[in-house]
């Protein structure tokens, strides 16, 4: 990679607190076609529900299983083509020499923020489907009440680059991890 994953962002002091803000970094493009066929698969077994009890089911409620299945089909059909994309729109990252910010969510939305001396562990995870789409997931905690900070949907070489970053980091820097 040509660039370094950390930088100070224009007129913030490199020694200066971290402030919330927009990250810089969007995730993967391939993030959109994986969010894509889990929305997909998730439909498609309610679909397959639906279709399963109107084979069973035949007692005069035909006509109410039919439209339910097709306002099923088209709710999931709007899902299915707009959260992927809004999603990539609105998951965004970043690490600085101070922090690492984060910012998620399709409907409901959250914009995160983790100072380098605060960070307890860094993880990285990779399911089967994320696998198959060579995405990985990068995991930040810290002692906060709210949880972990979660980067979701990063290319797998670029999620790696950032533990090795986020390690080197947090060796180098003086603090509590509380």
């Amino acid at each position: 990679m040509d660039r370094p994953l950390t930088s100070t962002p224009a007129g913030q002091a490199s020694g200066a607190p971290p402030q919330l803000r927009p990250p810089r970094n969007l995730v993967s493009p391939r993030a959109i076609l994986y969010w894509t066929a889990r929305a997909l698969g998730g439909w498609l077994v309610v679909v397959l529900a639906q279709v399963f009890v109107m084979v069973l089911v035949r007692d005069g409620i035909v006509r109410f299983q039919v439209i339910a299945l097709a306002v099923t089909i088209v709710v999931a059909a709007a899902h299915v083509v707009v959260m992927p994309r809004w999603r990539f729109r609105v998951h965004r990252w970043e690490v600085t020499a101070n922090a690492v910010y984060t910012q998620s969510g399709w409907f409901s939305q959250e914009r995160r923020i983790a100072p380098i001396s605060r960070i307890q562990t860094v993880d990285t995870e990779r399911g089967p489907l994320e696998q198959l789409f060579g995405l990985s997931n990068v995991t930040v905690t810290t002692a906060s009440a709210a949880g972990p900070l979660k980067i979701h949907g990063l290319d797998r070489d670029r999620a790696q680059e950032l533990v090795d970053e986020l390690a080197r980091a947090i060796e180098s820097t003086a603090g509590d991890a509380t």
